[in-house]
């Protein structure tokens, strides 16, 4: 299989699978898991052991977020109110596309994918539309600031997943809180800063692979798996 039917796969798999999650139950949902799991599955036969690791690392990372801050904190809420089987394997296949996007990304055009971000959140704060982006954006630069080499993945991810969110949210897969639980701020549905998660499981991911192969894996790519 070609990177580019690999890339065509991945984005099949999850806006088909969010289209057709809205008008299913949850065996239907279960079902659709099952589907994004196998795609997954079919993907990894060509990624090496190193990579393998870093995406079964964001998949478990990916998993307890989703359990913290949907059924925990109470930011966003599952249309059936669970989390659905297909979330986690979908986050790694997020992270499969954000490293092909990142492999093509000038260091520029991510510099100014995360400065629109930071405008647009301070904007979006001092007018009272969603004071939550702030923080969220702050999370980014911090990410981006502290592994620079990896600042067009996140730069990536965040794009990726803004559009992501917004088909989630317009189809109804999901919806955000307009006040954030606990802290008292307030967001939009979906706050268009939300990538910043997908950024911070980013960033835990390279951790990861720091811990375990050391300094030669700081720089996570995708090499030849979705060129």
């Amino acid at each position: 299989m070609t990177g580019a039917l690999r890339i065509l796969l991945i984005v099949a798999t999850l806006a088909g699978g969010l289209a057709a999650e809205v008008h299913t139950d949850v065996i239907g949902q279960s079902i659709i898991g099952i589907v994004v799991w196998l795609a997954l599955f079919s993907l990894l036969n060509d990624i090496d052991s190193n990579e393998r690791f870093a995406l079964m690392a964001c998949l478990v990372i990916a998993t307890l977020g989703e359990m913290f801050l949907s059924l925990v904190w109470g930011l966003y809420t599952y249309r059936l109110g669970n989390i659905p089987l297909f979330v986690p394997p979908g986050h790694v296949l997020m992270l499969l596309l954000g490293l092909s996007l990142a492999r093509r990304m000038p260091d520029a055009v991510a510099l100014a994918i995360i400065g629109c971000a930071g405008a647009y959140s301070l904007v979006a704060a001092a007018v009272g539309i969603d004071t939550f982006g702030v923080l969220l954006f702050g999370v980014l630069a911090a990410a981006s600031l502290a592994m620079p080499k990896q600042r067009p993945l996140y730069a990536s991810t965040f794009v990726l997943a803004l559009a992501l969110e917004l088909f989630g949210t317009w189809l109804g897969n999901w919806s955000w809180a307009r006040e954030v639980p606990v802290i008292g701020l307030v967001t939009t549905n979906p706050p268009l800063a939300a990538g910043a998660f997908y950024c911070a499981l980013d960033a835990l991911v390279v951790c990861a692979s720091l811990r375990l192969y050391g300094a030669g894996h700081e720089h996570l790519t995708a090499r030849k798996h979705l060129a």
